[in-house]
C-alpha cells in the first residue's frame, strides 16, 4: 500500500483520491483473502459490489482498482465500469439551499466556531475544494488571490473582497504571519474529516438535514449560484479546475422540483 501510494503521488493524485484509491484496493485485496489477483477474480469481486453498492458507488471501485491494477502491471484484470444513464435531475433530498448555508452559518456563529464559519465562507464563495484550503495562505489573502494546485494542474483562484477582509482578519487574530490560514492546534492544514465532523454538528441546530451539509455540497452551491447568474458553463468549469464540462453539467443541474415549475410556467395544460 506504501509503494501504490506513492505511485499515485507521482501521477499527480489528489490526498482525497489517494485515501479513497487506497481503501478500495485495501477492502478488494481483504476480500480475496489470500486468493491470487486474476481478470476472474476481479470481475467477481465488481459484480459482488453490485449487489451491495449503487451503479455510481461500483464505477468508483473500478476506478481505483484498475488503476492499481496499473501499478501491478496487471492491465488484463482492469475492469469495465457499469453503464449507468446520465442523471437529468439534482437529489433534492441533497440539495444544500443558499437559506439552509446561512442557517449553518449562523448555527457556526452562535456556537462562536469563527474557524468554521469562515472556512464554510471560503469554500462556498470561491468554489475551491476542501483539499485546495491548504492554498489560502496570509500571503494569497493579501494578494487577493490563490495559487491552487490539484490533479496535476493549476490555477488561479480570486477571492472577494470582503471575504480577502476576513481572513487576514482571522489571521491577524490567531497571530498566523504566513503560510496556510486554516490549521489544526498541531499548525497542519485542516483536512476534510475535520471540516466534516464539524458541520455535522451544526445540523440540528440549523434545522438542515444531514444528508446535505458535507463540504463539498458547499462547492456544489457555488456552482449552482454562478451558473444561475451568469449561463456561462465553459468559464465555471474553469473556475472549478474541471478538465471536462461534462462534469460541470452535473454540478449545474436543476432540481425536480424546479423542472416541474417550469413546466408550469408553460401553461400548456388547459
Amino acid at each position: 500500500m506504501d509503494r501504490f501510494t506513492a505511485y499515485l503521488r507521482k501521477n499527480d493524485k489528489s490526498p482525497a483520491t489517494i485515501e479513497k484509491y487506497r481503501r478500495e484496493a485495501g477492502q478488494f485485496l481483504s476480500w480475496l483473502a489470500g486468493r491470487e489477483i486474476s481478470e476472474e477474480t476481479a470481475r467477481a469481486y465488481r459484480d459482488g459490489l453490485l449487489r451491495s453498492r449503487a451503479p455510481s458507488g461500483v464505477n468508483g471501485a473500478v476506478a481505483a482498482l484498475n488503476r492499481y491494477f496499473d501499478f501491478l502491471g496487471r492491465p488484463e484484470c482492469k475492469l469495465k465500469s457499469v453503464r449507468v444513464q446520465r442523471a437529468i435531475f439534482r437529489d433534492e433530498a441533497r440539495e444544500l439551499t443558499q437559506a439552509e448555508y446561512r442557517r449553518l452559518l449562523a448555527a457556526a456563529e452562535k456556537r462562536g466556531s469563527d474557524r468554521l464559519m469562515l472556512v464554510m465562507e471560503t469554500i462556498c464563495a470561491t468554489g475551491i475544494r476542501v483539499s485546495e484550503l491548504q492554498f489560502f495562505t496570509v500571503e494569497a489573502a493579501r494578494l487577493g488571490r490563490a495559487q491552487v494546485r490539484n490533479k496535476g494542474k493549476s490555477r488561479t483562484v480570486f477571492l472577494p473582497v470582503k471575504l480577502q477582509r476576513r481572513l487576514l482578519k482571522y489571521a491577524g487574530a490567531k497571530k498566523i504571519a504566513a503560510g496556510p490560514i486554516f490549521v489544526t492546534r498541531g499548525g497542519r492544514p485542516l483536512d476534510r474529516s475535520n471540516i466534516w465532523h464539524d458541520m455535522k454538528a451544526l445540523c440540528k441546530e440549523a434545522g438542515v438535514a444531514e444528508t446535505k451539509v458535507f463540504p463539498h455540497n458547499l462547492r456544489h452551491l457555488f456552482a449552482r449560484t454562478f451558473y444561475g447568474l451568469e449561463k456561462d458553463i465553459v468559464r465555471l468549469a474553469d473556475i472549478l479546475g474541471h478538465s471536462s464540462i461534462n462534469t460541470t453539467r452535473i454540478y449545474t443541474m436543476e432540481s425536480g422540483y424546479e423542472h416541474r415549475r417550469q413546466l408550469d410556467k408553460m401553461k400548456l395544460v388547459i
